[in-house]
């Protein structure tokens, strides 16, 4: 599910319709969490609060545009916004704000985008220009918001015949009751299905021929952790392995000793708990994590001692996840990085993981030479399913010919119990 802030300026028309549609379950895949006006006596505040969601005003005048900008980007991350919806908010959100959500941030247009547009072109102002201009149609855009006002690209538009004797009163009031109405909640529904299809972690696994190694972790929609590793490969070296499980260690081991070179890169604890926490990464930094975590430090700390691997001319990504079961099954990934001859240390948190949902890193963009390091944040993904259904998607979606091991822990936070799913590509399950 698509989790929707509406940011609206006025009455909230449109949010009404948007949340009208979804108690009639035309807007199914995604739902309104958050409602945002720049202004404290916007009606849309009353109209959110009636259906229990939580309505916070952000006075623009008092607030100025840094300070409310800042407040604004704080409370999308705090309720975890997937995507903002612009429904006559009449703010203009600055290059920051659209740099945080780029192609998640929709705005409803009251006049057929490129005509009647831009700054200057709010309200009344549209209708004016167009019955002065003696258009025969106008109507109503949705499109995605860019850096400069009503540019971005286009995703819907309606229209209707402007009528002899049309005000800008009348024309606004049918076009708003004829088309944004009903045009807002549809485009919408259908762009949180594009991005749901987007999540889809078999989908994002087959668009990656070549991933290396990788982790997923998040819960399942029974509110279970999940958290995987896989590893593909292309080289003799690098698929001479199996993983192996011993309690809740799970660990690599070569399948020919002959064929080691170096055991550093490829002989390692991919996954494995201190206490309430579990450790999984694509390499010996668990060791070092883990012994940080025993100490009373914590991950950043820990990967403060490390670097990617020395493996030129590809100097594989280090990936790693921690997870907390004693907080809800929380989470943070990191990735040590080559960039500019420098080594990159990012770490991504995820505070309050929800159900359903969870993130993927790899250490390969794809296929290459040399490989082209992940690049970007984490990709949000769909997790649906039991541990052993998510270990058999994901199998299934990796390339059959450089799939090597795959191992997806479940774990039921309300009772600390555990299952471990093992494939290795020499005996299968």
């Amino acid at each position: 599910m698509i989790r929707i802030a509406v940011l609206a300026s006025g009455s909230g028309t449109n949010l009404q319709a948007m949340l009208d549609a979804a108690d009639d379950l035309l807007l199914s895949h995604g739902s309104v969490v958050l409602v945002v006006s720049d202004r404290s006596d916007a009606q849309a505040l009353d109209r959110a609060k009636l259906k229990g969601i939580p309505a916070v005003a952000l006075d623009k005048k008092q607030l100025k545009t840094a300070r409310f900008e800042t407040e604004l980007l704080a409370l999308l991350g705090t309720y975890r916004i997937d995507l903002v919806v612009l429904a006559g908010f009449l703010t203009i959100l600055s290059g920051n704000v659209v740099r945080h959500y780029p192609e998640r941030i929709l705005n409803i247009h009251p006049s057929l985008i490129p005509s009647f547009c831009g700054k200057g072109y709010y309200g009344r102002r549209v209708h004016e220009a167009a019955l002065e201009r003696g258009v025969k149609l106008s109507g109503a855009t949705v499109h995605i918001v860019s850096e400069e006002a009503d540019a971005g690209p286009i995703l819907a538009q309606r229209s209707l015949e402007v009528l002899d004797g049309d005000t800008p009163e009348s024309l606004a009031k049918r076009i708003l009751e004829t088309i944004e109405w009903k045009l807002l909640p549809e485009t919408v529904e259908h762009y949180c299905q594009l991005l749901e299809y987007g999540m889809d972690l078999n989908r994002a696994l087959q668009a990656q021929r070549y991933p290396g190694r990788g982790i997923v972790c998040g819960l399942n929609e029974e509110g279970k952790s999940i958290v995987a590793y896989f590893i593909t490969a292309r080289s003799e070296h690098s698929k001479n392995r199996r993983l192996v499980a011993d309690a809740g260690t799970v660990r690599t081991e070569a399948i020919d000793e002959r064929l080691v070179k170096d055991p550093s890169l490829i002989i390692y604890r991919a996954m494995d708990t201190y206490k309430t926490k579990l450790v999984v990464s694509n390499g010996d930094q668990s060791d070092t994590i883990l012994s940080s975590l025993a100490e009373g430090k914590g991950m950043a700390e820990a990967l403060e001692r490390r670097t990617y691997e020395p493996d030129a001319p590809n100097f594989t990504s280090r990936i790693s996840g921690l997870v907390d079961f004693s907080d809800g099954g929380s989470y943070t990934l990191s990735i040590l990085r080559r960039k500019k001859e420098a080594c990159e240390r990012a770490l991504f948190p995820y505070p309050h993981p929800r159900r359903g949902e969870g993130h993927l890193i790899h250490t390969y963009e794809g296929d290459g030479n040399p490989l082209p390091p992940f690049a970007g944040d984490p990709r949000q993904v769909v997790l649906k399913g039991s541990g052993g259904e998510i270990a058999n998607q994901i199998w299934k979606s990796l390339d059959e010919s450089y799939r090597v091991v795959l191992c997806v822990r479940e774990t039921d936070l309300s009772v600390g119990s555990f299952e471990l799913f093992l494939i290795n590509a020499e005996s299968g399950r």
